[in-house]
């Protein structure tokens, strides 16, 4: 079975951090560790004890992790930042806590003892003959090990304790890759004496002035080793055995959210069944459920051909399927996350189209008042909303990029409502005819209609670039809504539908949030945040059509009135014109894709370092050059409107990983391996902006070509110079790479690539929590609420034995559906079953580890 690990945490805020600064204050930002490799930073928060920051990551971890840290730092303008503390939770911590931490938790002192990396390679033997008994101690390597001196490497050797006796490797200079290849031989006393003994390897930097520090270490029961003779392999170093001080409180603390999920992934086969029975839902339903009687006896198409819209000539009512069932034992905490999974599902078969339109359909039919249409969070909204983030964001980041980026750079002070103007934030901006409050309202105004026409100017003339899988959704929901609502009082609810979606849930919360869209690196800071905020308030007026204008408490908005209002009418025609496509032109999506492969995934501004660059002074070595990733190619030039490009196609990249500081003095690189025809690899070296810049191209890349075949399992992370390998110091340029890549180390976004068994896996969990609820409702009980209401209407029209009839037939028809997917899901728990025993069975039959 595969294992999935993903790792999600919120660093949400932090209190009574002690002050670094002569200020008596400090500028606190956090580094985010996994196993010691930086996987994210925060912003800086300037000039407060009490930040704030709200910022959460996915991480997907397919190999697992050991320790999750948390580093809070004190920014500095002139020299090194400042330590102030760190948080360290191991893996085993954070497993027990079923539901996350949601915790304050205290800083604790930073020790560099306890800052232990890397692994280490050796083996041990016990030989015997008739007389003696010997204890080999073969030390071969080791890797990653932490770096200790300035210039980011180490000078490593290996200490090997045993029955109070102690010997040394020889020191490799400048390296966290030493290769010793070094035996060690101990001689075996009586064998109940040493029953208890430990063979002890340590790690150590070597220093030439001062002690020397220690990188790590790891202990061997030679009772275990007994019984087996012999043991090989790599292991993890570790540190001291310690208890962490928190210091009382007094380095502060920080408020965390920490989930970790970790499954086990079967083979796709045993998956098939669940899926089959949730696409039946869609394109069989009357296979799958007990439905009311169908007008006509349609069914959907095939996924392989353009949805016809044939749901229309059934009525939904009543209908019981796997899907419907899904829903009700989703509570409402979990109906986004089983909405993402289920959309994911979709996508990858090919029928998202349908099986919206399958949703939506319910969710109109059995809606009376047009007022309340996807105003509850049921699974149809839901999956509308994560349907267009995961398909519609580079959509999304092409219409409103530019205008948030402008936002950002001008931080402009924009206060419409009077009691929020403050005249002593704006002493240094000039504004017509000096500081009043009436002066501050007038530019504000005009500042903000200036944005307003630049965000729907945007929107308006979007059209083509909006993804035509979206559009036809679209074109499917208004006609639902113009089925069920035809009256001429209800002539917008059909534009109130999609605009509904489309700007309340798309547009108005990326412009509010745009880091939560991908749309910046870090949140904003209150001014420009401020300006986000109306700017949003003004977006989703529009896009409810100005029905709610004057309605409301915010009196001050007034002034946006007219401008939202003669922004009606434009928006109803691009409404029309988004919904104006035939749906077999849905073909941005390729069955398995979430979007069409010519798709820019990301792009923006880089550091790439020249090939013919070797013996050039650093700063000339790297040219900015403009990169732009999709499915398909990473490509770069000059600049983003250069006409010349230079591509290398996705499927000859066979490693992204991070390059050492030490290999070129440069923080923040990663390399790109290739393969071209003759099987020659080539890398580029890539220079990023910051880590957060770092991590999202490594993760954005290595979706792209997480499909492709002969992925490199090692990697240099320093770089051949002088005829070595700053890393390993090699001097072979074409041997193997001395540390493990990590191709499958992503960040979770909506570029995530559809993953068919880990998305079922997740619906499986989801319905084995509910299985009780929906045996006691469809299997147990003969009491069943839908069926009773039914015979009692069947009744009162005066046809009680025919209403008896088919109310029992309904029941039956329930009870099948019920127990069709109930079956399916125990043999997806017996073979979950089966699976592990075989796996501790194989664990078992191992060799001891430490």
């Amino acid at each position: 079975m595969a294992k999935n690990t993903s790792l999600y945490f919120r660093i949400i805020e932090g209190k009574n951090l002690p002050a670094k600064d002569v200020s008596g204050t400090s500028d606190p930002y956090c580094l985010i560790k996994v196993d010691n490799e930086v996987v994210a930073r925060t912003a800086t928060v300037w000039k407060d004890l009490n930040p704030f920051w709200g910022e959460e990551y996915t991480l997907h971890l397919p190999m697992g992790f050991h320790t999750l840290s948390f580093y809070v730092m004190d920014e500095d303008t002139i020299g090194h930042d400042d330590v102030i503390g760190k948080i360290s939770l191991n893996k085993e911590y954070i497993a027990t806590h079923l539901r996350g931490i949601d915790n304050w938790i205290n800083l604790t002192r930073i020790n560099p003892d306890d800052e232990i990396q890397g692994e280490i390679h050796l083996g041990l033997e016990i030989l015997q003959d008739r007389q003696t008994k010997v204890l080999k101690c073969h030390l071969i390597e080791a890797r990653d090990l932490a770096p200790r001196d300035i210039s980011g490497t180490s000078d490593p050797f290996a200490r090997v304790v045993f029955n109070n006796k102690t010997t040394e490797t020889a020191t490799i200079k400048k390296t966290r890759f030493p290769h010793w290849n070094e035996m060690f031989e101990f001689e075996l006393e009586d064998e109940k004496a040493i029953e208890e003994i430990m063979l002890t390897v340590e790690v150590w930097d070597w220093d030439m002035v001062g002690k020397n520090d220690f990188l790590g270490k790891i202990d061997f029961n030679l009772d275990a080793l007994l019984k087996t003779q012999v043991t090989r392999g790599w292991f993890r170093l570790l540190p001291f055995e310690k208890n962490e001080d928190d210091a009382g409180g007094k380095l502060g603390a920080l408020r965390l959210k920490v989930r970790l999920a970790e499954d086990r992934i079967l083979p796709s086969m045993y998956y098939q069944p669940l899926i089959d029975l949730l696409v039946e839902s869609v394109i069989s339903p009357s296979k799958s459920a007990a439905i009311a009687r169908p007008t006509k006896g349609a069914t959907l198409p095939e996924s392989s051909q353009p949805y016809d819209g044939s749901l229309a000539s059934m009525n939904w009512a009543e209908d019981i399927t796997p899907l419907t069932m899904l829903e009700e034992v989703t509570t409402v905490e979990s109906r986004q996350e089983v909405a993402v999974t289920v959309v994911k599902m979709f996508l990858g078969q090919g029928l998202v189209i349908p099986f919206l339109d399958y949703l939506n359909m319910r969710e109109v039919n059995k809606t009376t008042d047009p007022n309340t249409l996807f105003r509850s969070n049921s699974l149809a909204s839901k999956a509308m909303e994560q349907f267009m983030k995961l398909v519609g964001m580079p959509y999304l980041h092409e219409v409103l990029k530019q205008v948030v980026n402008r936002i950002f750079d001008e931080k402009k002070y924009i206060e419409l409502d009077p009691c929020k103007i403050d005249l002593n934030k704006i002493r240094r901006i000039s504004f017509k005819g000096g500081h009043s409050e009436a002066n501050v309202r007038e530019c504000s105004q005009e500042m903000l209609k200036s944005y307003l026409t630049d965000v729907m100017d945007a929107i308006v003339s979007s059209v083509e670039q909006c993804p035509s899988v979206m559009r036809v959704v679209f074109k499917q929901l208004h006609k639902r809504v113009e089925e069920q609502f035809p009256e001429a009082e209800n002539e917008d609810v059909k534009y109130l539908a999609i605009s509904g979606f489309l700007f309340l849930r798309f547009f108005a919360p990326a412009i509010l949030t745009p880091k939560l869209f991908n749309l910046r690196d870090h949140h904003a800071e209150t001014r420009t945040g401020r300006t986000l905020l109306l700017l949003a308030k003004a977006v989703q007026s529009i896009g409810n059509l100005g029905l709610q204008l004057g309605h409301g408490k915010e009196l001050w908005m007034t002034p946006l009135h007219p401008f939202i209002l003669q922004s009606v009418g434009c928006v109803k025609d691009f409404l029309d014109k988004l919904i104006d496509i035939d749906n077999e032109n849905a073909t941005d999506l390729q069955q398995g894709l979430v979007f069409h492969p010519s798709v820019t995934i990301k792009e923006g501004y880089l550091h790439k370092r020249k090939a013919e660059g070797v013996n050039l002074v650093t700063r000339f070595t790297f040219k900015k050059r403009y990169f732009w990733l999709s499915s398909e190619n990473l490509s770069y030039a000059k600049s983003s409107d250069w006409q010349v490009r230079w591509s290398i196609p996705v499927q000859h990249i066979r490693a992204v990983e991070r390059v050492d500081e030490n290999a070129f003095q440069q923080l923040h690189m990663m390399q790109v391996i290739t393969q071209d025809n003759e099987a020659q690899l080539h890398i580029m070296y890539i220079q990023c902006k910051n880590v957060n810049e770092l991590n999202q191209w490594l993760s954005a890349i290595r979706k792209a070509c997480i499909y492709n075949q002969q992925m490199l399992p090692f990697f240099h992370p320093g770089s051949y110079r002088s005829n070595r390998w700053t890393c390993c110091l090699h001097t072979e340029k074409t041997v193997q790479g001395c540390s493990r890549t990590h191709s499958a180390v992503t960040l979770g976004d909506w570029s995530d690539p559809l993953e068919p068994a880990v998305e079922t896996q997740a619906i499986y969990k989801q319905l084995l929590q509910g299985r009780d609820k929906l045996k006691k409702k469809y299997l147990e009980s003969s009491d069943i609420s839908p069926v009773k209401d039914k015979e009692e209407r069947i009744q009162s029209d005066g046809t009680k034995e025919a209403g008896v009839e088919e109310s029992r037939s309904y029941q039956d028809r329930h009870t099948t559906a019920a127990a069709r997917l109930l079956n399916v899901v125990e043999d997806l728990e017996r073979a979950h079953q089966a699976f592990e025993s075989r796996e501790e069975e194989e664990q078992a039959n191992e060799m001891p580890v430490p």
